[in-house]
């Protein structure tokens, strides 16, 4: 074959190499648009209205702003960067821009996703399908969230670790205190990030101390980047996190976080899995290939090991956590697959601008040609949400104070502001007590001892819910409005 010829033949290869970066970015974005999932995530509203809180303010909260039982308790709005660039999008464009928000943070977790994918195993192929069977792992178990911003963070510094790693070289992780500055400042989950980069210093702390102690097992793989270094690392991301408004209060919240119990069996994102849905068998055979992955090798990698057995703990008792372990895995088969080849070229600038372009057409396209506007989206929340009977209480300025149930809480903070909810969304601020006193009255049990309930001159329920049904018998209470969403009650 001729030079001339070869580098066709390569051009070409290039060519659809690009294009099949480009259907899968196409493809999430697609399925994002179809589910139209922004404005289905009951707390996304929430953190719309806290973003707005903020950029009127010109200040972060500290309180339970807009709730009427917690309001004076002490909160940390630690997604405050999240909700700022939220409030932003919603502000200049509409409806339009705040769900196009979700859908381009759906987009930026595949790519990141295959971006470490190719760097870590320097073969496209592999890299393009384990991204497309790891976003059907995990990508669509949530709505897009500050969540996806940490899957972002995650899967960078998880590359950053395990690259230094194979090269021996530590000023790659130079770069990770930055970017714990931003993770702290969009999203609680910083602390996953955190306790990776402390398992990788701790494991090779254990290995020098055993090194140091007679004890060397030969299919142990020996640590490879200086133990000061590492410890150097891991103080500057500590100290990253309180780069901003809260500092060490970010760390109460991961305190309250780890006591709390009762939203684990309330919401269906935080219960373990049940294996009703495919993407949870993909996720399974995922992690089996990658503990397979992980064992091949002569040498045991102790870090990949120990962090692998980590995130299946977690990812397999809280649905929400599917991110955790699909990552973990996708990486360390790419990992594996490293060989001595020479590796397929990193796509430069001019080609991910290409990609870039064309996504951008494709999804403008793709939303004009599904009718993903504004009248579309207003239609896709009145589905969800009770914004008839929101209305009807407009109109009729009925009296408060309000009593709602957890799931349109956040709804109602940004749709029917005047009226401070009971509860909504976030499980830091109204803690296990509250939450579990509006979950059994929403369930219809010891209603009558509600405290929040009998003070209440306006009740606006789910119609599903058998609180509803029992309010219609109750001597207190007139129903006013119904629809085949909500119902609304009024105090006699």
């Amino acid at each position: 074959m001729s030079a001339l010829q070869e580098l066709r033949s390569l051009s070409r290869l290039r060519a659809l190499q690009l294009l099949a970066l480009l259907s899968l970015l196409i493809l999430m974005a697609a399925i994002a648009f179809a589910a139209r999932t922004t404005v289905r995530d009951p707390d996304i509203w929430w953190h719309l209205k806290v973003g707005d809180w903020i950029v009127q303010h010109h200040a972060v909260p500290y309180v339970g702003i807009f709730s009427r039982t917690a309001g004076t308790r002490p909160w940390v709005a630690y997604s405050w960067g999240y909700e700022v660039l939220l409030s932003r999008a919603y502000a200049w464009f509409g409806l339009v821009g705040f769900a196009l928000f979700g859908v381009l943070l759906t987009v930026a977790v595949a790519f990141v996703l295959f971006w470490m994918l190719h760097r870590l195993s320097g073969r496209f192929w592999v890299a393009w399908i384990l991204s497309l069977i790891g976003c059907f792992a995990y990508l669509f178990s949530l709505m897009p969230r500050p969540v996806f911003v940490t899957m972002i963070l995650f899967t960078i510094v998880l590359a950053f670790l395990l690259e230094a790693q194979r090269t021996e070289r530590i000023q790659l992780l130079w770069w990770l205190p930055l970017v714990f500055v931003l993770w702290a400042n969009i999203h609680i989950q910083f602390i996953y990030g955190l306790f990776v980069v402390g398992l990788f210093m701790g494991i090779n702390l254990l290995q020098r101390l055993a090194s140091w102690a007679g004890i060397e097992l030969d299919f142990i793989r020996a640590p490879t980047l200086p133990l000061s270094g590492l410890a150097g690392v891991l103080f500057a991301c500590f100290a990253a996190t309180f780069i901003g408004p809260y500092t060490y209060h970010l760390y109460h919240v991961v305190a309250a976080y780890s006591n709390s119990h009762v939203p684990y069996f309330m919401i269906q994102e935080l219960s373990a899995f049940d294996f009703k849905n495919f993407t949870h068998y993909v996720l399974l055979l995922l992690t089996a290939a990658a503990f397979f992955a992980v064992g091949w090798p002569r040498k045991l990698d102790l870090f990949k090991l120990s962090l692998l057995i980590v995130a299946s703990v977690i990812a397999f008792r809280t649905e929400r956590d599917a991110w955790f372990v699909s990552i973990c895995a996708a990486a360390f088969i790419a990992d594996l697959c490293a060989g001595e080849r020479a590796p397929t070229p990193a796509l430069k600038l001019p080609e991910l601008a290409g990609v870039g372009a064309v996504l951008a057409i494709s999804m403008l396209l793709t939303a004009r040609n599904i009718g993903f506007n504004t009248r579309d989206l207003d239609r896709a929340i009145s589905r969800e949400y009770p914004v008839d009977a929101v209305n009807f209480v407009r109109r009729n300025s009925l009296p408060g104070p309000l009593y709602n149930d957890l799931d349109w809480g956040g709804f109602l903070i940004w749709y029917l502001p005047q009226y401070p909810v009971v509860v909504d969304g976030r499980n830091d601020l109204y803690g296990d007590e509250l939450d579990l006193l509006t979950y059994n009255s929403s369930q219809g049990e010891s209603y009558t001892s509600d405290l929040y309930l009998n003070e209440a001159g306006l009740v606006l329920l789910p119609q599903k819910l058998p609180l509803a049904k029992l309010l219609t018998i109750d001597s207190r209470f007139s129903l006013v409005y119904q629809d085949p969403l909500a119902v609304v009650f009024t105090r006699k």
